[in-house]
């Protein structure tokens, strides 16, 4: 059987902060924080986010289509609005002009799609400047957004077949270790003998 190692575990509160450290009032920052957002609040993979074209996105319906890297199938998701202020300000603000059909470009030229070693590197820098200290031990990097954003979703109730539906997954396999996680939650959760006899 496939191993899994547990993710680092972004509470809520870590999130925010590292996402309010990002600089916005620079090309490099605004472009950082769409990214941040995309996978924090939508759980995007890096390959789809650096592929992201300008057609995927239908700014009248607020959505997202996308035909996934990793499973190549397609994915839709809602376009949350904080998520599109940010992908504007950067395209408006920050964004090379350059005709490129790719959405996040390079910052030198010659302005290209970001490579996915590239963006996984956002999260580690925004996080040592914020002062959060990486784990021994467990998995990090942008993935573990995706994550943060599963675990969140399982302990507001959601069920496990919408969280595999968001976060792309073309089997509940691939989404059931993000249940081993919260394991403090999951034990909260646990029936003692004797109320498992009462209910029987």
């Amino acid at each position: 059987t496939k191993k899994y190692r547990l993710p680092t575990v972004f509470s809520p509160d870590d999130i925010e902060r590292i996402l309010e450290q990002v600089d916005r009032s620079n090309p490099l920052g605004k472009r950082n924080y769409a990214i941040l957002l995309l996978v924090t609040k939508l759980g995007l993979r890096v390959s789809d986010a650096r592929q992201l074209r300008f057609e995927n996105i239908d700014w009248k319906n607020k959505r997202i289509s996308i035909l996934q890297q990793k499973t190549g199938q397609p994915l839709e998701l809602p376009l949350l609005e904080d998520v599109g202020w940010a992908i504007i300000d950067y395209i408006k603000y920050g964004r090379p002009k350059a005709e490129s059909p790719f959405v996040f470009l390079t910052a030198n030229a010659p302005y290209t799609p970001m490579k996915s070693v590239s963006i996984g590197c956002i999260l580690d820098r925004h996080r040592a400047r914020c002062g959060i200290e990486k784990k021994n031990g467990a998995v990090s990097g942008m993935h573990s957004l995706r994550h943060a954003m599963a675990r969140r979703l399982l302990e507001q109730g959601t069920e496990l077949s919408t969280v595999a539906n968001i976060m792309g997954h073309t089997s509940y396999a691939s989404t059931s270790p993000y249940l081993k996680v919260d394991i403090e939650g999951l034990r909260e959760c646990a029936l003692s003998l004797g109320e498992v006899l009462t209910d029987a």
